[in-house]
């Protein structure tokens, strides 16, 4: 396969394809000529009117993706402190579970026995859900909810595999008013524990625990760890993977009086619950984002904010049709879960959902599956193409995938051939790879090409409709139209933007809003080149993104300084081939403790049992001490170039250059 590089456009789409795409209808309906108007008109200046561009399409895209507020808004935003502080739509009322839900399971809705999702295990089951089941199901768990005294505002811990009832938790916590709060379901104990005891959940949804090649991995052991290390949940609701109401559940940790299983209390409950009526700001979610330093952080969401930014990222830049079949392969646990849900159920969409691992029990079970449920839009990870072109075009070319008709992914930055090998042998040179970024503090897109716009490798198109996204140097000023790498950055808010940090304002200001005045830093290397393609180069921090999964060093580190043997610990970040990003830890072992290969490996050991398998070092290296600053700072830049053999750059903060050379020695 030749492979070309990001310079030279790829895919052209095809013209009929171009004039039936919802962002083409829009562009029509509001005399927009090309992509370059669009953006300006959805994120500067209206012509004639000289309102913000932002807040007339965040207004125009209410009432153009038919989305239902109960009680009209006053304004769009305001915005009278700042943008840091925007509160969108105030004076409205609404509830997301209204908008994806109650109203298309309305009798006279015509979607009332649409499919909305097709599930299948890593075992072949296959169920489907209708609206209407998934309506009624939402119904018990917001009734259950009620019956533990959940409140509007109170929070809930959704620590599931990927089985259709997450959906119908999801919508229930909305319902009744409280936050959703999910978890990845292959965090360990001390990742779960942080997620939960930071929120104070004070109910928790779980299971006995879900199939991974072919073997059962046990859920509730390491929730019941996780709660006790957090000590706030009063209730937990047990989904039953393994078995039926008649197996042994002997080998399932129980608490009673605690612990119930799904079977008696959401199975048992009424299927009827009226939808609350929430403020627009009301929260829906907290989504945890790993940080640099510290705790990860709790981000904020709300009904409206998401509602809408979801919803549009999916009827215009996933050019949503009534016959589509989505699968994003991803966990309730990421962004890209809720993302997925909540912008496809919008519009009546059938979402469909796998269980298990992409090459069990053979190496196209993706491909496999596209073909058998004639999936029209696959999202998927570069990590994952990476790991599955290594088993060879074959187990591709043997499928039908001809019902694709776009490609998605994020996460993490492309390598050409990879990209090519998506968009040739899986989207057969035809449909496009709508490669998209931005953020939990989103759960949206800064950038993402429209389908309906030419594409180079790896390219992200451009910002997204709505999003006034720039590209400036260290000081703050715009670099975009100079083609030289910068920081990425937002020059105003929009509806989806976390309203703060659950911690608190401070971190939050800290975050994103302290580079420079009045601009949004989201952390990424951007560039946009001299034809317009925008692309990313990586994270401008130190988060660890691995297989597009971020962790935070102090994470990695605090959960290896737990051992015995560890005084210090340091994580850093290195290219790998399949998850794009490695973890290798430094460690600085206590005195008398010996240094040796089992040692490495019960330290890895320990980092996969407290945060997650994705997150185990690849290397464990020992050293006798770090280069810090004369604050004591570790100075994990410095480790991570001499790890690849980059050169080291300003050392004049670092307090003991000796450490350098053993860091090297250790390399």
């Amino acid at each position: 396969m030749d492979v070309p590089d990001t310079d030279t456009v790829v895919h052209e789409p095809d013209p009929a394809f171009v004039e039936d795409a919802n962002v083409t209808r829009f562009m029509r309906e509001h005399d927009i000529e090309d992509y370059d108007e669009l953006i300006e008109r959805t994120t500067t200046e209206v012509p004639g009117v000289g309102a913000s561009g932002v807040e007339w399409f965040w207004d125009e895209l209410v009432d153009y993706l038919d989305i239902d507020f109960y009680e009209a808004y006053d304004a769009v935003r305001d915005d009278s402190e700042g943008p840091q502080f925007s509160r969108w739509y105030p004076g409205g009322e609404i509830n997301v579970a209204h908008n994806t839900l109650d109203r298309h399971a309305a009798v006279d809705s015509g979607n009332r026995n649409r499919v909305a999702c097709i599930w299948e295990g890593e075992d072949g089951e296959v169920v489907q859900r209708t609206y209407h089941d998934l309506y009624r199901e939402a119904n018990r768990v917001a009734n259950v909810l009620e019956s533990y005294g959940v409140e509007t505002g109170d929070t809930v811990g959704l620590y599931m595999p990927m089985v259709p009832e997450v959906i119908s938790i999801l919508y229930g916590c909305f319902k009744v008013g409280a936050i959703a709060v999910p978890i990845f379901s292959g965090f360990g104990v001390d990742a779960t524990a942080t997620r939960l005891e930071d929120p104070e959940c004070s109910v928790l949804f779980t299971a006995d625990g879900f199939y991974r090649r072919g073997s059962e991995v046990r859920l509730k052991p390491t929730a019941d760890e996780a709660m006790d290390e957090a000590d706030c949940v009063e209730n937990v609701v047990v989904y039953r993977r393994f078995g039926d109401e008649s197996g042994d559940s002997d080998d399932v940790p129980w608490t009673e009086g605690r612990d119930e299983w799904w079977e008696d209390t959401v199975g048992e409950a009424e299927p009827e619950y009226e939808t609350k009526r929430l403020p627009s700001d009301a929260e829906s979610m907290l989504l945890y984002s790993s940080g640099t330093t510290g705790k990860p952080k709790g981000i904020v969401h709300t009904h409206a904010g998401v509602q809408m930014q979801t919803a549009k990222e999916i009827h215009f830049g996933f050019d949503q049709k009534p016959e589509d079949r989505f699968f994003w392969v991803s966990d309730i646990g990421w962004m890209m879960g809720p993302w997925t849900l909540i912008g496809n159920h919008t519009f009546a969409g059938t979402i469909f959902m796998y269980e298990g691992a992409p090459d069990y029990p053979n190496p196209d079970r993706f491909w496999d599956m596209i073909e058998r449920h004639r999936i029209t839009t696959f999202g998927i990870s570069p990590t994952a193409i990476r790991a599955l072109r290594k088993y060879g075009d074959e187990e591709v070319e043997r499928h039908d995938l001809s019902s694709l008709r776009l490609l998605g992914s994020t996460g993490e930055p492309w390598d050409p051939e990879s990209w090519m090998w998506f968009y040739e042998r899986v989207g057969g040179g035809e449909a496009p790879i709508i490669n998209i970024s931005g953020g939990t503090e989103i759960c949206g897109c800064f950038l993402m090409p429209m389908p309906t716009q030419p594409l180079k490798p790896c390219s992200l198109g451009g910002p997204g409709l709505g999003m006034d996204i720039d590209i400036v140097d260290s000081s703050g000023e715009s670099i975009a139209d100079t083609h030289e790498r910068g920081f990425l950055v937002a020059r105003d808010s929009c509806p989806s933007m976390t309203k703060s940090l659950w911690e608190g304002d401070e971190r939050y200001l800290d975050t994103y809003w302290s580079s420079w005045d009045g601009l949004w830093d989201h952390g990424d290397w951007a560039q946009k080149d001299e034809d317009g393609f925008w692309f990313l180069h990586g994270r401008a921090d130190d988060a660890l993104n691995v297989a597009g999964r971020k962790v935070g060093p102090a994470e990695v580190e605090g959960a290896l300084i737990e051992h015995d043997a560890v005084n210090q610990a340091a994580a850093v970040g290195v290219p790998d081939d399949t998850t794009g990003t490695a973890v290798v830890a430094y460690v600085v072992l206590e005195d008398g403790v010996e240094e040796s290969d089992d040692l490495r490996e019960a330290l890895r050991g320990v980092v996969g049992d407290e945060l997650g398998k994705p997150f185990r070092p690849r290397e464990i290296l020992f050293v006798d001490e770090f280069p810090k600053t004369q604050s004591g700072k570790i100075i994990r830049r410095a480790i991570a170039s001499i790890y690849a053999g980059e050169d080291l750059g300003d050392m004049s903060s670092i307090e003991n250059p000796e450490a350098l050379e053993k860091i090297e020695q250790a390399s």
